[in-house]
């Protein structure tokens, strides 16, 4: 199986080469298109989530979309387990903000997109599982689908050695894929080789720097096959 594709755009929150000072203007100025209501409503992954997401939304007209992460909110629902715990109430819109899918929810009130949304959590396929979704999408008729991959650290409370289950960083990559178009042009492939390059948050570091690097060629194991990205160069 082989499919190929174009990233038409991309984006990633925090930058590859941070700047505390400027980062935190770029940050306000990637919100401010927000509603004050809302912004009050994002977690720091959320936030993340928001400015990775903007420069691939802003100026585009509504596209389908699919949201991967390994593990979610889950410091926050870690956070309402241990209110519980102390013998305290949870509020309703915690826990609502707390699901698998709240943070895609909140994008698409944001940014008043109606078409199809899928939210994802991909396990040890990692980020091939999006980019299978979004290709189906784009055979169905889409023109264009957005991509978002993010995850956060996992607290020390989840042993997660020696699984290669969280890195240790929050990041978010955005991605608009098209079947055509300018932009940077690539096939997925399944190959037989297995091993283990980690979940979702462990692959991300891997695949951002393929793409900032333009490296020809990247392979993500798992310990049933792997999956080969092949970069074929800048379209026009």
């Amino acid at each position: 199986m082989q499919q190929d594709f174009v990233i038409q755009q991309w984006a990633l929150w925090p930058p590859l080469q941070p700047d505390e000072g400027r980062d935190l203007a770029r940050q306000q100025a990637l919100l401010a298109g927000v509603p004050k209501m809302l912004q009050r409503r994002l977690s720091p992954l959320a936030r993340t989530v928001f400015c990775a997401a903007n420069p691939c939304i802003e100026g585009q007209a509504a596209m389908p979309a699919v949201f991967s992460s390994s593990h979610g909110e889950l410091a926050k629902s870690l956070l309402m387990l241990q209110t519980l715990a102390a013998g305290e109430e949870i509020s309703p819109t915690a826990f609502s903000l707390s699901v698998h899918n709240a943070i895609a929810g909140l994008c698409s009130m944001a940014w008043q997109n109606k078409l199809q949304c899928t939210v994802l959590a991909p396990c040890e396929e990692g980020m091939a599982a999006a980019f299978i979704e979004a290709l189906g999408l784009l055979q169905e008729g889409a023109s264009q689908v957005l991509l978002v991959f993010y995850d956060e650290p996992l607290g020390n409370f989840y042993p997660a050695a020696p699984f290669h289950l969280s890195n240790g960083e929050t990041r978010a990559l955005a991605l608009v894929i098209g079947k055509s178009g300018q932009g940077q042009a690539l096939a997925l492939s399944i190959l037989p080789l297995t091993g283990n390059d980690g979940e979702q948050a462990i692959q991300l570091s891997a695949f951002i720097q393929f793409l900032a690097d333009t490296q020809s060629q990247l392979t993500l194991k798992t310990p049933r096959h792997s999956w080969h990205f092949e970069n074929h160069g800048t379209t026009s």
